[in-house]
């Protein structure tokens, strides 16, 4: 019904139901990144017998294909709608996590790199959930708007790990195969919640409606802050969250310990959802933004101290937490930067950067834990955090500027 109203309406109402059952979808569909995070250089350290510096492979694949997807995924939605675009995607997503599972049955790696890359497309889509529900929130909502979509990351963070521990040895000797049949099932799920969305599809506008030439949107302060911050805060958590359970693997802990360190830390990424948008709407966004890398700061410093199980455990949950502000910070704050007719030019833009940078980080991570260990993935994240630091001062400062004028 929704799907073919075609003007654009300020409704927090129907914010609030929309936001909710993409929590809901969120709670497990979401569940689909840990698991993949969890198990797939996990199983691509087994299948590889020479180089196992390729072992991220897979979740760089899974990277790149969301990096890939974000612009489709823009065009998709705004001309057939939000609920359309995540339907057919979650679709896909099936599809693609019965590939995995006939990948591990085959021992396939090649094969289990094609259904990550697959799987990142779909997450593309499933990541404009967030901006989904800001559509028609009102400016004061959408912060709320989008830390409400993001607290279903909350239950996906026990489905997706808590689904590797109970179904890893499902089908022995065959690694994983039982991981990727619950996924699909996981993707079917929040295929029924997605279903009852109900967001107008965007206006159709003549050429002169199109918004702001893409210069003029891209040379915002906000905007480059917002962009700038976005990249790096998912590049630094993509960076130390793949190298993690193979480093926690190679110090002699299980495959359920790295599961549970990746579950501890995407709860730590999305609890705080409950209270972030209320935060930014008091502190501001860039208070926000800065706390989350200060927080990642501590996550290496405690990455750094030792090899021990409740050590990486307590580093991957300060690292959920980092993300969590600095990410919604930023997400929030690019919502300032464009119109209502931009909104999809803009958020797809937002996400081709931000992926686009993670895909490096992901690769990168093996290579890095490979070649120079633990300890130098944990000393990357400095630089990058005086960076963003940098960023977010010099826009508090700009902000203050222009209300004293």
């Amino acid at each position: 019904m929704a799907n073919t109203l075609a003007a654009p309406l300020i409704d927090d109402g129907l914010a609030k139901r929309n936001a909710l059952l993409l929590a809901l979808a969120q709670s497990f569909a979401g569940g689909v990144p840990p698991i993949i995070f969890a198990t797939t250089s996990i199983l691509a350290s087994v299948l590889l017998v020479d180089d196992k510096s390729l072992a991220t492979l897979p979740v760089t694949a899974f990277v790149l294909g969301t990096a890939i997807g974000t612009l489709p995924a823009g065009m998709i939605m705004r001309s057939f709608g939000r609920r359309a675009g995540l339907v057919g995607a979650l679709l896909f997503g099936v599809l693609f996590a019965l590939v995995a599972a006939y990948a591990a049955y085959l021992g396939s790696f090649t094969l289990l790199c094609v259904s990550t890359l697959g799987s990142g497309f779909v997450m593309a889509f499933t990541q404009q959930a967030r901006f989904a529900a800001a559509d028609t929130a009102s400016p004061a909502f959408k912060p709320k708007a989008i830390s409400w979509v993001l607290t279903g990351g909350i239950l996906a963070g026990v489905v997706g790990p808590q689904t590797v521990i109970l179904t890893q040895g499902m089908f022995e000797p065959f690694l994983f195969v039982g991981t990727y049949l619950a996924q699909a099932v996981l993707m079917l799920i929040g295929l029924f919640f997605v279903a009852f969305l109900e967001i107008p599809l965007p206006p159709k506008m003549e050429k002169h409606e199109r918004g702001r030439p893409l210069l003029e949107i891209l040379k915002q302060q906000k905007f480059f802050v917002a962009v700038g911050c976005g990249m790096i805060s998912y590049a630094i958590m993509n960076l130390i969250m793949t190298s993690a359970p193979l480093a926690m693997v190679a110090c002699g802990l299980t495959n359920s310990d790295a599961a549970l360190g990746i579950q501890w830390h995407v709860i730590a990424m999305f609890a705080p959802s409950f209270i972030t948008g209320s935060l930014i709407s008091r502190f501001g966004h860039g208070a926000v933004i800065g706390t989350g890398f200060l927080l990642y700061a501590v996550c290496a410093l405690v990455g750094l101290t030792g090899l021990e199980r409740w050590i990486f455990w307590s580093s991957l949950i300060l690292l959920g937490l980092g993300w969590n502000f600095s990410f919604v910070g930023a997400s929030a704050l690019l919502t300032q930067t464009y119109r209502p007719e931009e909104q999809n030019r803009v958020q797809s833009i937002n996400d081709f950067f931000v992926f686009g940078l993670v895909a490096t980080a992901s690769f990168s991570s093996g290579k890095l834990l490979n070649v120079f260990g633990w300890e130098t993935v944990n000393l990357m994240v400095f630089p990058f955090v005086i960076l963003c630091l940098f960023l977010v001062v010099s826009l508090m400062f700009t902000e203050k500027r222009e209300v004293k004028v």
